[in-house]
């Protein structure tokens, strides 16, 4: 009977709001991770993975849903269906799913996964809602989904020690976050009305249309400029080389979408929004792919 009554909390719409595939989009900042291990243990990598993208990151997914109830698109739902109390219990089984099953890699997994449930939750929930404020829910996505995840994937894939603490790894969570940073925002700038009605001030909108497309083009080219510095360090000069190659999809694709709201903000709208997210996180996660298989068979 338990077991009918857990699966029974993930109806279609309870699926739905979890968003899985929006994982996806959370997918390079593991994957850098990745690709810096000089060593890999793979049984505790793969287990974070598992743990992080289809449990955690989800679960979060659908506690924002829960919180926000909206009725028009989010991120990558156009048509989100109503919720229910359903959601919540099964965001909150998935997350202490995840804890637990973070035990299993290390107690300093679990508690970074554990800070990052309460941090997520503090995000969305009502009495305390991180993301009305623009500045501060910046900052918490900037920080949490960043160099946050950096660290909680590179203390799983390398077994934790002080040694992740090290300057490279510094400059690395740093490009981490520089990088979420410059795709949030581009996140909600369709959403400038509904977060407004629902009392969120975003930093989108309080940079304005334009303002957005700017400062998301700073912190792309600030965190290109930590990579080059962090390459040189390395000796590894055509692995940033290979980086701009990949990404000039996106740079091409940003600098259309930008002109086209800059004469129109209709075009600022789910669709684009959704494709440019796609682009970008295929070419990021394409990109650090070919640095891990480099780091183990030396491609380049």
């Amino acid at each position: 009977m338990k077991s009918i009554s857990i699966f029974s909390l993930f109806d279609k719409s309870t699926v739905k709001h979890l968003r899985l595939p929006f994982s996806f989009f959370l997918m390079p900042v593991f994957l850098f991770a990745l690709s810096q291990a000089e060593v890999i243990y793979w049984p505790t990598t793969i287990l974070a993975f598992v743990i992080l993208h289809l449990f955690i990151f989800p679960a979060s997914n659908g506690y924002n849903s829960y919180q926000d109830r909206d009725e028009t698109s989010i991120g990558g739902l156009k048509y989100p269906p109503r919720v229910s109390k359903k959601l919540f219990y099964a965001t909150l089984l998935m997350d202490i799913i995840g804890v637990l099953s973070a035990c299993i890699i290390s107690i300093y997994f679990s508690l970074f996964v554990l800070i990052f449930v309460l941090m997520s939750r503090a995000y969305s929930y009502r009495n305390v809602r991180l993301k009305k404020y623009p500045i501060i829910g910046f900052l918490t996505v900037f920080i949490f989904q960043g160099a946050f995840v950096y660290l909680m994937a590179f203390s799983a894939i390398t077994n934790f020690s002080t040694e992740i603490f090290t300057f490279s790894n510094i400059i690395c969570m740093s490009v981490a976050s520089l990088f979420m940073g410059s795709i949030y925002p581009l996140t909600q700038i369709y959403q400038h009305e509904a977060d407004k009605k629902d009392g969120v001030i975003s930093i989108s909108y309080k940079l304005g249309y334009i303002g957005t497309f700017v400062f998301s083009a700073t912190l792309f080219s600030v965190a290109t400029i930590f990579l080059f510095y962090y390459f040189n360090l390395k000796h590894q000069q055509i692995a940033l080389v290979l980086f701009l190659f990949i990404m000039l999809p996106v740079i091409a694709k940003l600098s259309v979408w930008f002109n086209k709201v800059r004469k129109d903000v209709k075009h600022a709208d789910f669709e684009n929004t959704m494709a440019m997210n796609l682009l970008t996180s295929t070419c990021m996660n394409s990109y650090f792919l070919l640095l891990v298989f480099n780091n183990h068979y030396n491609w380049f």
